[in-house]
């Protein structure tokens, strides 16, 4: 009882700080996603592909966390993508506390608004899943050399998930992997999840996804207009000029 106690105030202090940020995000214009994979996966070269195909559109800032090395940041920072590394120590998963310091640190190196916020988690399909960080959406990511089972294994983070992407898809001639049995696995779990099958090594199946977070970057964009626009719109008098 005491473990599971103290598990919960855990998570509540990370839940309110997790909206906290994701106040954080919206005031900077940023769509926020949160990538969640096992090790090897393919999460690091899938940003870059993806960032690759963002550049020209969308303003995107990366946090990357990592258990130990900055290696990864230093690999989304050689695209030109503003990023911050968070390097855990040890811990399994990134937690609202250290997104909102890697946030506020990149906010002190960039100007103006931002329109993509994505947070590369560490590779871990158990604890991540757990934990909001504030981000609009968790995307999980299943390679096919990983096996058609993954979701029933970890049914935890495709609950969660509200997009899951079939990564190395380039891989498919040379493996047994049943890409429609992972699908109906996952949304045996999850009906509405929305699926992307890519390639990082061959381009297969990224403009869907770009288009995707074009998509989703432009409606937080029309909802902080409105936001706006209220915000300035003045209150009612309060007087009725029926008869």
């Amino acid at each position: 009882m005491r473990g599971i106690a103290l598990e919960k105030r855990v998570l509540e202090r990370n839940d309110a700080l997790a909206e906290a940020n994701r106040e954080l995000f919206r005031a900077r214009g940023a769509y926020a996603i949160n990538l969640i994979s096992s090790p090897g996966s393919g999460k690091t070269s899938l940003l870059e592909a993806t960032l690759a195909r963002l550049a020209a559109s969308l303003r995107v800032a990366v946090i990357e966390g990592d258990v130990q090395t900055e290696n990864d940041a230093l690999r989304i920072a050689a695209t030109g993508t503003p990023v911050e590394a968070i390097v855990t120590g040890g811990a399994c998963h990134l937690d609202a506390a250290m997104v909102r310091r890697g946030f506020r640190a990149l906010c002190d190196r960039l100007e103006g608004a931002l329109d993509l916020l994505v947070i590369e988690n560490v590779g871990n399909l158990v604890c991540p899943s757990s934990y909001d960080l504030g981000e609009d959406e968790k995307v999980a990511l299943v390679s096919v050399t990983e096996g058609e089972d993954k979701p029933l294994k970890y049914p935890a983070l495709f609950h969660a998930a509200s997009v899951m992407l079939v990564t190395k898809i380039d891989l498919l001639p040379h493996l047994d992997c049943d890409v429609g049995a992972l699908v109906r696995n996952a949304r045996s779990l999850h009906p509405s999840l929305r699926m992307f099958q890519v390639s990082a090594r061959t381009g297969e199946g990224l403009a869907p996804w770009v288009e995707y977070l074009k998509e989703r970057a432009a409606g937080r964009r029309r909802s902080s207009v409105g936001e706006e626009a209220d915000r300035q719109t003045p209150p009612p008098t309060g007087l009725s000029t029926d008869r």
